[in-house]
């Protein structure tokens, strides 16, 4: 889910401090500190998995197993610099185990494998809560009527730096391969669209997008079955991290029912999950 509201883990106004706004732009725009980072971004992609994380990834990152040998070897760099560079925070009191924040850093990594990475700037911190959590709800609907309440959600990205998940939902990717549902790959999709602007874009992928999107909405006021989860009829961006979900978890599915939007995915992510192999495949001595 794509939020604009203040985050639990962030200050009470939802903006990050001066001092680290500060800091970004001089990462941003200083070429000393960018050559230093890139440099040690390096490093630490060259840097062995410490023991034990390749059997965790095995047997609990589904889309992990199906991957090939160079883009494990490349997800494996990713994976050391993500969780080298960002925060993650226990939600409600939650204790964050180093598997956990392995498991959701190889997630967010697959979106990484091909391009050149960015690591996801826009994200500060990961916040983490044991099950669903509740957040304060705006709404403004075509009227102008806004309608506040209290929202129970699963994950959300805001723009301010935190990307919050649940780790029940986070798990529930692992429990039922034959799902669409991928709570990590959602909200980091987010974070990409923030990034690149891709929904707010006008060039020919924005429109293969918007084309579809228009497709979804119809096809859920018709009750028409589609690969695609109805959420993404919500609005463009939910679109987006809907199709991604799809794209990695179920692109056989994809593919055959929203052929030009697959390519059009296909050719963003620099990738082709339908040629990875079965989605069903099972961990290792299961």
């Amino acid at each position: 889910m794509a939020s604009n509201l203040p985050q639990k883990g962030l200050p009470a106004n939802g903006c990050l401090p001066a001092s680290l706004h500060c800091y970004c732009s001089l990462f941003q725009y200083n070429p000393p500190m960018l050559f230093f980072t890139r440099r040690r971004r390096r490093r630490l992609r060259n840097e062995p998995l410490p023991q034990g994380w390749l059997q965790v990834l095995e047997q609990e990152v589904p889309l992990y197993r199906r991957l090939h040998g160079e883009d494990r070897d490349e997800l494996h760099g990713h994976v050391q610099v993500l969780l080298a560079e960002k925060a993650f925070e226990g939600g409600g009191g939650f204790a964050v185990t180093e598997r956990m924040r392995l498991i959701i850093a190889a997630q967010a990594c697959v979106l990484l494998l091909h391009r050149e990475p960015t690591y996801y700037p826009r994200v500060s911190s990961i916040i983490v809560y044991e099950e669903e959590y509740l957040a304060p709800l705006t709404e403004v609907d075509e009227c102008g009527v806004v309608t506040e309440g209290i929202d129970r959600r699963s994950g959300e990205f805001s723009p301010e730096g935190a990307l919050v998940l649940s780790w029940e939902d986070v798990v529930a990717e692992g429990l039922d391969v034959h799902s669409a549902y991928n709570v990590v790959l959602h909200e980091f999709a987010h974070e990409l669209d923030a990034e690149d602007g891709i929904t707010a874009g006008t060039g020919g992928f924005a429109e293969i997008l918007r084309r579809n999107y228009l497709q979804l909405k119809r096809s859920v006021r018709l009750g028409r079955p589609t690969a695609l989860d109805e959420y993404g009829a919500e609005n463009p961006a939910e679109f987006f991290a809907v199709a991604t979900e799809c794209f990695f978890q179920e692109p056989l599915s994809l593919r055959a029912g929203h052929t030009e939007l697959y390519r059009a995915l296909s050719e963003y992510y620099r990738q082709d999950p339908a040629q990875w192999g079965d989605s069903c495949t099972s961990p290792p001595g299961s």
